[in-house]
């Protein structure tokens, strides 16, 4: 195998189906997402830290329900009228939407306006009762709303996630570097995107393979396996 030059390029990120891996640590959020028709008023609130699929799981929803995603930064400027008449709508990163008075006051009247007769998902790292919002209107109507979580990725995920990042790029490793790889690393999904990319540049820049040596060298966490 002939890998000599590397480029820069932008990993393309897929939000399908088949690239969503299911575990103890998302399962509940996953069949929530596929309950969306039955959900009490029409809204879900789905809270989970950063980079444990949350985008993943809010694209896979809106491909299902037809729905338009929108961060909730961007509420401020936003046509609400125009968005309600989508008849599903993601607000995404809605805890960013405290302490900003025309934020809060937009986001208020889109969760009016879609949940007469559409649906509302919400993502958040934390549930509302910590963000800080300032709205007493909009604060009540979201602490009322059902709420599912995901948590950080579990050892299988991560495994399996790191699995397929290498799969998408043609790396063949050996199996002993995947749990080496998921015993050091941040826990999250674009942790593990991130070192694959990384692993990746330094093996052709070095012109080795990856292996769990290399994978040592770059991250600085362990002497190489003689074995690697």
């Amino acid at each position: 195998m002939i890998r000599q030059l590397a480029f820069d390029l932008p990993a393309r990120q897929a939000f399908r189906r088949e690239d969503f891996f299911v575990s103890p640590a998302n399962a509940q959020a996953l069949a929530a997402m596929d309950g969306w028709k039955d959900w009490p008023g029409g809204k879900m609130l789905l809270i989970g830290p950063r980079g444990s699929g949350k985008t993943h799981l809010a694209r896979l929803w809106a491909s299902e329900s037809g729905a338009v995603c929108l961060p909730a930064a961007d509420l401020a400027n936003a046509d609400l009228p125009a968005l309600s008449a989508k008849g599903a709508v993601a607000i995404e990163d809605a805890e960013t939407t405290a302490g900003q008075p025309a934020t809060e006051a937009a986001f208020f009247h889109l969760h009016n306006l879609v949940t007469q007769s559409g649906h509302l998902l919400v993502t958040a790292a934390t549930p509302p009762r910590d963000w800080g919002l300032t709205l007493p209107d909009l604060a009540s109507r979201l602490q009322a709303a059902p709420l599912t979580r995901i948590d950080a990725p579990d050892d299988a995920l991560l495994s399996a996630v790191l699995i397929k990042l290498f799969a998408d790029r043609q790396i063949v490793v050996p199996p002993a570097l995947i749990p080496y790889l998921v015993a050091r690393m941040e826990r999250s999904i674009d942790a593990a995107r991130d070192l694959v990319a990384r692993l990746d540049a330094h093996a052709l820049a070095a012109g080795r393979p990856v292996t769990r040596q290399l994978a040592a060298d770059l991250l600085d966490t362990a002497p190489p396996d003689p074995q690697g």
